[in-house]
């Protein structure tokens, strides 16, 4: 098998103690886990424009990057073979748009979650990697 490398970029967007996160579809295996909005750079896409076209398909917002917030890294063992996941983690200034749920993607649904709760909503790892790397909740 070959190992693969995935870039992908993600906006961490709080509202007072709220964190906007998606809903994964059942076009993934993560079916009904939740993520942060965002998703996979396209080739020679610059990981900005990737995190925002991503943050407008999923939830309907218009935004733009206020801060790089970190960068993981994490080696991933898959059907497809060894996966080199590298995400780009951005705070973000919301310029517009009415918050809604994809249609027809990989997420279904998205939605401000508290902060308090955040535990016990079924996540993907890449939320909790989040959270510890910018140090918040």
């Amino acid at each position: 098998m070959q190992p693969w490398t995935r870039i992908a970029a993600y906006a961490w967007i709080v509202d007072e103690d709220r964190l906007l996160l998606c809903r994964l579809s059942s076009q993934l295996p993560d079916q009904g886990r939740w993520t942060l909005p965002g998703g996979g750079v396209e080739h020679g896409e610059h990981p900005e424009q990737a995190m925002m076209r991503e943050v407008l398909e999923e939830t309907g917002l218009s935004v733009i990057p206020k801060q790089l917030l970190a960068i993981d890294s994490e080696l991933i063992r898959t059907e497809r073979g060894p996966l080199h996941a590298v995400r780009i983690f951005y705070s973000v200034i919301v310029q517009g748009g009415d918050l809604q749920d994809e249609a027809e993607g990989t997420t279904d649904k998205a939605d401000f979650i508290p902060l308090k709760d955040l535990n016990s909503y079924p996540c993907v790892s890449t939320v909790y990697r989040a959270r510890r790397l910018i140090g918040r909740a």
